[in-house]
């Protein structure tokens, strides 16, 4: 299949908002992570997470529109707004026909929605925004930045979990390669800072309970390790055929080569011990990308930091690298803010674009001693390697698997 340009990043998260903040504060192996304060979270048994602050200072987005979404579609329309401008494209000059946008989101946009339940109980439905509707579903992002831009194009909005935006970066790589369009907007967005997000977060059961210390809370692939932190952000890339980017002269950032995605099929949460399905869909994206395993030069790791998750994707990694695994630089950047669940895949890709633009591996923090040892990470302190193509994981809840493969230009 036809390798896909990426020639414009816009990225919202906890640590840093636009593409150079981000990759500035990344490089320097900053913790983002802190106590919760947006509400009282005390009595949550985790209440850290990687939130943001400051998006305001940032946004293009009229108080009239505030009013009528959530904080998702607002991270997802600044962070669409800095990925166009990235790509040097006025959306005026396209074809809205032949302009798609693929987002990928896990639960929704529940700032709003609990905002308007709540008066809902108090005051009736009349106290209940007719915005309600069209604010909190996992799609209203994608709908509310197609109609911010006039995009008319085959567009989709994919939930499945902390693969989301991996899996809408897959799905909109083959809908261009089929030349079906000219442009994609594709990423994906969350926002499960809030009360009821937050609990549902909590349930999940795999949540770092160490509120005391929120900068050495999330340590995946660590023996201290015991779960996650989440993070909200948004991660929106412009996507085009190498063909039309270099034609018009763009700033070619890389290419999406390979994808794979198969799922376990084993529980309704966790994923499969043995790692098979995730290694089969490490294969695909290889096999779709033409690429050996001896050409990766980095791997993007999932990392839950949870004993089950982290031993099977090393697992996985290992069927498929063999030996050579030991000699691949391996890290997981999303310790420093968070897990951005929906939104966790697009961040990692963006990740790995700079990684290679730049040859330096940000930092897995809080990795001080491994829990599987005789492996290349990358911890505490970015690192210097000259790669040229990497692999990008991404899990979801009940063995969802999904692998992208992304070469330098």
């Amino acid at each position: 299949m036809e390798k896909i340009a990426i020639t414009g990043i816009g990225v919202v998260s906890p640590s840093g908002i636009g593409k150079r903040q981000f990759w500035a504060n990344l490089k320097s192996g900053r913790s983002f992570i802190k106590e919760i304060t947006r509400f009282d979270a005390s009595l949550y048994a985790a209440h850290i997470a990687g939130q943001i602050d400051d998006l305001e200072k940032y946004s293009h987005i009229s108080e009239r529109l505030l009013k009528k979404i959530d904080a998702f579609s607002h991270m997802a329309l600044v962070a669409s707004e800095m990925a166009l401008q990235d790509a040097g494209i006025d959306i005026k000059n396209e074809d809205p026909n032949l302009v798609g946008i693929f987002l990928g989101n896990a639960i929704g946009g529940w700032l709003y929605a609990e905002t308007e339940l709540r008066d809902l109980y108090l005051e009736g439905r009349e106290g209940v925004s007719p915005y309600m509707a069209s604010a909190w579903f996992p799609a209203a992002p994608q709908g509310q930045v197609s109609i911010y831009y006039g995009i008319k194009g085959f567009s989709k909005t994919v939930v499945s979990d902390r693969a989301s935006s991996s899996m809408a970066l897959g799905y909109a790589r083959k809908v261009l390669a089929k030349n079906k369009l000219n442009m994609i907007l594709a990423g994906g967005m969350e926002a499960p800072v809030t009360p009821y997000a937050l609990l549902c977060c909590n349930t999940y059961g795999a949540l770092s309970k160490n509120n005391h210390n929120p900068q050495g809370a999330y340590r995946p692939f660590d023996k201290q390790r015991n779960g996650f932190v989440i993070g909200e952000g948004a991660g929106i890339v412009v996507m085009e055929s190498v063909r039309r980017a270099q034609k018009r002269g763009a700033n070619i950032l890389g290419a999406i080569c390979g994808y794979g995605t198969t799922c376990d099929g084993v529980d309704r949460i966790n994923c499969a011990s043995d790692g098979k399905e995730l290694a089969r869909a490490i294969n695909m994206a290889l096999s779709d990308a033409k690429v050996n395993p001896e050409e990766i030069g980095y791997i993007s790791l999932d990392g839950l930091a949870v004993d089950l998750w982290d031993n099977s994707e090393i697992k996985a990694l290992k069927m498929v690298f063999g030996d050579n695994l030991k000699n691949i630089p391996l890290s997981c950047p999303k310790s420093m803010f968070g897990n951005l669940l929906g939104a966790s895949g697009v961040l990692d890709m963006i990740i790995a674009l700079l990684t290679m633009k730049h040859s330096l591996v940000a930092p897995t923090l809080n990795l001080e001693v491994p829990a599987l040892n005789n492996l290349n990470y990358v911890a505490k302190k970015a690192r210097e390697y000259k790669v040229n193509k990497s692999l990008i994981i991404s899990r979801g809840r009940g063995g969802i698997n999904a692998v992208l493969v992304v070469e330098k230009n």
